[in-house]
């Protein structure tokens, strides 16, 4: 019982701080806020995750699997993967803010094992998929992930004066999808 109280905890700090850091980053995130919202007090956050950065990865990571386990990726469907974080992330704007603030307030930092593992996984699949001749190779597997993930989360990153000429999700969806496509073709 005690440990399903503590798993639990763990679980409601973890969303907490996945809130606070994509709303704040890691630098104007506050630990007091994040203990507020998850209904513990600060030395138990400390307790279960250290300091605020070590709290900072273990959220990003948490989110890093949660997105793998959402979107999945597959090496023979390359658009429909592309199609699939856009709609995770149309779902889910906070998550690539976290993303975005992990990339700008740790730009030299110590990389975190757990994204270094997806990462390779996916470049891993794409060079298989090369070799297979599924993926062209007018494109490194890096250039190639790179350009799928930039076309499939542009969208989230629009300036607002683009207004009401922004299309619906699904036409932004389609011309991912249509993008990428045109890419591999």
């Amino acid at each position: 019982m005690q440990q399903r109280n503590a798993d639990r905890t763990k679980a409601r700090i973890l969303e907490a701080a996945t809130e606070e850091f994509a709303a704040r980053g890691i630098a104007g995130a506050r630990v007091s806020r994040i203990a507020e919202v998850a209904g513990c007090n600060k030395a138990m956050l400390y307790a279960y995750f250290g300091n605020k950065d070590e709290l900072f990865d273990a959220a990003f990571t948490a989110s890093v699997a949660q997105y793998l386990d959402e979107v999945g990726f597959d090496v023979d469907d390359l658009p429909a993967y592309a199609g699939r974080v856009f709609d995770y992330f149309e779902a889910h704007p906070e998550r690539l803010r976290l993303s975005t603030w992990y990339r700008l307030e740790r730009p030299d930092g110590q990389p975190l094992e757990a994204i270094v593992a997806v990462n390779q996984a996916r470049l891993d699949e794409l060079h298989r998929g090369m070799r297979r001749r599924v993926v062209p190779r007018q494109f490194t597997a890096v250039t190639l992930l790179s350009l799928i993930q930039a076309i499939a989360t542009h969208w989230t990153s629009m300036n607002p004066e683009y207004g009401v000429d922004v299309p619906n999700p699904i036409i932004r969806r389609r011309a991912v999808v249509m993008a990428v496509q045109k890419i591999l073709s």
